[in-house]
């Protein structure tokens, strides 16, 4: 059985994802779909819409095969550690090919852009330094250190965030040495960042959960002609059991708290805590009313909103340094979450080829690493009524992976 993998978080899964999926399909002449997906906190340092389990069966439903979890030590890093863990756990999973979306959709443009950094590899690294000493951000110097290196239109576009996290997965493929062959489809309509509906059928996911947090009823009835069937249905039935979505302004007090209470000394012991952020996050926490104005008095030129939503993340679920960085560079276990009757075919078939140990059940698991994991999971619970809030913390333990039957 012929396996493609996909790195996704469907937040929430939509038509884009869909046609993406197809495509993928199609392109590697795949039997089944393997998808790694974020779990409850994203790359962009945000809480998910819905739970891991809710966006599982949404994938699952709309033709994904089997689906893991990427670990929280890379689902909440910069795209290269991101890239890094989802590459590893694809390759594990024993899938031949990954296939992404991109702005390019020109896979040769990829390894060529690879190619060339690599043999300009120290002047690359020369020009990104000289850019951030000038005070800009870890991607903006990268950025700009390319285009004084390539200025060639056969290279990528490495301004388009999907050529970005792209660019990513091919290095993350050659730096691992895997086997894994590199695909990618191009992305359709709407672009990553978009906030505004462009095309009658395809949206961005960003511009759905506006839709969704619009307090206006039409923007909200308006997404079921951006997003499949079963999506739509498992949000509103999500909407109906929980009493609502997540988004960081749910979780402002919890993060609020754990700033004003902390002594500086202690915050700078937490992942991705620098050059005395500490203080600006104390400070900020203070003066600040809701997540979004503490966020606009922590931004800086030289830190990404982005960078410091990653970081209030770890903050928040008090994720420190010693943990993260002794973190290895490729994932250690393959959390299954769930799988269609062709996914458990492809697992009786292949598990005992696979590379890390098969996790069905966190109950059953004792190794440290997936701790981050359930710290994780336990944070995101936090936000709901005591009632949904236990059983969602007994989920996490005890919920055997989603079966679907096709």
């Amino acid at each position: 059985m012929r396996a493609v993998g996909l790195i996704v978080e469907y937040n929430p899964f939509h038509n884009g994802h869909a046609y993406h999926l197809q495509a993928s399909k199609e392109a590697a002449k795949a039997d089944v779909v393997i998808a790694v997906m974020s779990g409850n906190f994203l790359q962009r340092g945000e809480p998910a819409l819905v739970s891991k389990w809710y966006r599982t069966q949404m994938a699952l439903l709309n033709g994904v095969d089997l689906v893991f979890e990427l670990p929280y030590c890379f689902a909440v890093q910069k795209a290269a550690t991101f890239a890094n863990g989802a590459v590893s756990l694809l390759e594990a999973a024993g899938c031949e090919s990954l296939c992404f979306g991109s702005e390019s959709g020109d896979i040769s443009a990829f390894l060529r852009t690879i190619s060339f950094l690599e043999e300009k590899q120290q002047l690359f690294n020369e020009n990104i330094k000289h850019h951030m000493g000038k005070g800009v951000s870890y991607p903006k110097a990268i950025a700009l250190a390319y285009q004084q290196l390539s200025g060639s239109k056969d290279f990528l576009d490495l301004a388009k965030p999907n050529n970005i996290l792209g660019f990513q997965y091919c290095k993350a493929i050659v730096d691992q040495n895997s086997r894994l062959e590199p695909l990618t489809v191009t992305r359709k309509n709407a672009d990553y960042h978009d906030e505004h509906f462009t095309s009658e059928t395809i949206a961005s996911a960003t511009s759905i959960r506006k839709a969704i947090f619009s307090e206006e009823p039409k923007a909200a009835k308006k997404i079921g002609q951006f997003v499949p069937e079963p999506t739509n249905r498992l949000l509103q039935q999500y909407k109906q059991q929980f009493g609502g979505f997540h988004r960081w302004g749910n979780y402002w007090d919890l993060l609020q708290y754990k700033l004003i209470t902390s002594a500086p000394e202690e915050l700078k012991e937490v992942y991705e805590m620098e050059e005395g952020l500490e203080n600006r996050l104390i400070e900020a926490a203070h003066q600040s009313t809701n997540f979004q104005e503490y966020m606009e008095r922590i931004k800086t030129k030289r830190y990404t909103w982005t960078r410091l939503q990653r970081l209030s993340v770890h903050a928040l679920t008090n994720t420190k340094k010693t943990e993260m960085n002794n973190v290895p560079e490729k994932a250690a276990y393959l959390r299954l979450l769930g799988m269609t009757q062709a996914g458990k075919e492809y697992l009786n078939k292949m598990k005992k080829h696979f590379s890390l140990p098969l996790v069905a059940k966190l109950s059953s698991f004792k190794e440290k690493e997936i701790l981050l994991d359930i710290r994780a999971a336990r944070t995101y619970a936090m936000v709901f009524p005591k009632t949904i809030r236990t059983q969602m913390l007994y989920q996490e333990y005890q919920q055997p992976p989603i079966f679907i039957q096709k």
